[in-house]
């Protein structure tokens, strides 16, 4: 009789939810919680783990054994049920429900009714019944779907997705501030929690009017009182915090990119802002180019190994020979003009070409060989060879080092020829050319062609203001 008793609470139980969940699906847009019974929502993430293993227990027991215990069957049907309704409440919370928390919900309102006919079905002695074997093939898909849409609810759209490598190398050299810099921010630390399938507080992040919106608590970002804007001082509590954003618990915002985002918010939020809009002594572009700019100890890890005993013999009275940081083959090398000079100083360092980050070699007589032992490190970084013999002919040398970043060319003898390698350096960011053969017309088709490099050059203002206009104008003017 005892079995009897528990046999029929358990089918009532299974028998209300059922009509409970469909009653909640039927009428959802009628429905307001009591404060209490919507606290029952926030449960729903700790319980929905216990029916998708007591599901998958539960089909392979069924196909193993044929015949299934009536307690897991029920006890996986009511954990299934439970979660269901309790995840219906936790979605009211939501204002605006996206594609994929609609789909979450109804998967997983479809797969706890869908347990509940089997479970009735088994009731009748129907347990082998080919009804109950697509029964439970549609379980098993429904669960792996449910569960795949709450993942891209709780941890983004693409938490699935394939590593795709340093995401940073997207971002190009003039970058769009919000849409390559700040989006990037908030959508790794930010949108898993305040996107329109989530909106914790109301706020959603993944678009630029309701990023300034703000949610329950009002406005977000303050353009006309930056610094009072609710978002910075969120940012700004101590990680212990209730309101600090974000949570204890998620990944924080490195200083720097708390620092991008107070500075892109006093510069007015824009979404045209262009790196090269800014002056160069602007705070935001030297935080720009930290952001950009990876980590060069990473980036050095893959040098070709260099003893020190090797080292030891290169240097000497005219050639100091130094690692950039302890622990790495990143080399650093200074040559100074010796009484009786041979090509051969430089050439000859042909076995640590490749370990070459920073070389000055300024005020040598070096000609095409030097040049062409340059084109060989093709690691390096920053080139000083001002005051040398250097011209366009040898300066060609220079088109394989796609590494470089700042190149001191000035008191020279290279010309306008020599622009288009320049242009072609993609990964330069400053340049001194000042004291050489270059043309007030070629500075500015450089600055034309590449806005955000840095020049420095002598330029007459007359021609500046009478081939180029705005920005481009207010960088070369400042280089005087």
């Amino acid at each position: 009789m005892a079995f009897t008793i528990k046999k029929s609470w358990s089918d009532a139980l299974v028998f209300g939810l059922s009509v409970f969940l469909i009653f909640c699906l039927i009428f959802e847009s009628y429905i307001e919680l009591p404060s209490l019974v919507g606290w029952l929502g926030n449960w729903h993430p700790l319980i929905l783990h216990f029916p998708i293993v007591l599901l998958v227990l539960a089909v392979y027991v069924n196909l193993v054994k044929k015949k299934i215990s009536r307690h897991l069957l029920t006890l996986a049907t009511l954990t299934a049920l439970i979660t269901a309704v309790t995840g219906f409440f936790l979605s009211l919370g939501a204002n605006n429900k996206g594609d994929i928390l609609f789909w979450h919900q109804w998967l997983g309102s479809g797969l706890a009714l869908i347990t509940a006919l089997w479970y009735w079905l088994d009731g009748q002695k129907l347990g082998q019944h080919i009804l109950v074997k697509i029964l439970q093939v549609l379980i098993v898909v429904a669960t792996v779907f449910a569960g795949h849409y709450g993942g891209m609810i709780t941890h983004g759209e693409d938490f699935l997705a394939l590593p795709s490598g340093n995401s940073l190398d997207k971002i190009p050299k003039d970058p769009i501030i919000y849409d390559h810099i700040i989006t990037r921010i908030v959508d790794e630390k930010c949108a898993s929690c305040h996107n329109p399938n989530k909106q914790k507080g109301e706020y959603i992040m993944t678009s630029l009017k309701d990023l300034i919106k703000g949610g329950k608590t009002g406005k977000a970002i303050d353009l006309e009182h930056p610094d009072k804007s609710e978002l910075l001082r969120r940012l700004h509590l101590p990680k212990e915090d209730e309101e600090h954003m974000p949570p204890s618990e998620k990944k924080q915002l490195t200083s720097i990119e708390i620092e991008l985002i107070e500075e892109w918010i006093r510069l007015d939020a824009s979404d045209t802002l262009k790196l090269h809009h800014l002056k160069s002594d602007e705070p935001l572009v030297a935080l720009v180019n930290t952001f950009i700019r990876p980590d060069a100890t990473i980036t050095w890890r893959k040098l070709p190994e260099v003893d020190n005993t090797i080292l030891e013999n290169l240097s000497s009275d005219y050639l100091t020979v130094k690692r950039l940081a302890n622990g790495t083959d990143a080399l650093s090398l200074n040559m100074y003009a010796p009484p009786q000079y041979s090509e051969h100083m430089i050439t000859g360092l042909t076995p640590i070409a490749q370990n070459i980050i920073e070389l000055d070699l300024s005020g040598l007589p070096i000609a095409e060989k030097e040049m062409a032992f340059i084109g060989t490190c093709i690691n390096l970084e920053k080139l000083e060879i001002d005051r040398t013999q250097v011209n366009d002919s040898t300066v060609t040398q220079l088109k394989a080092l796609n590494k470089l970043k700042i190149l001191k060319i000035f008191d020279t003898a290279i010309s306008d020829t020599s622009i288009a390698v320049f242009k072609d350096l993609q990964s330069l960011e400053k340049i001194f050319i000042k004291d050489t053969r270059i043309t007030n017309q070629g500075v500015l088709e450089l600055q034309n062609t590449r806005p955000s490099l840095n020049i420095t050059y002598t330029i007459d203002e007359e021609l500046v203001s009478y081939f180029i206009k705005d920005s481009v104008s207010e960088v070369i003017s400042e280089k005087k």
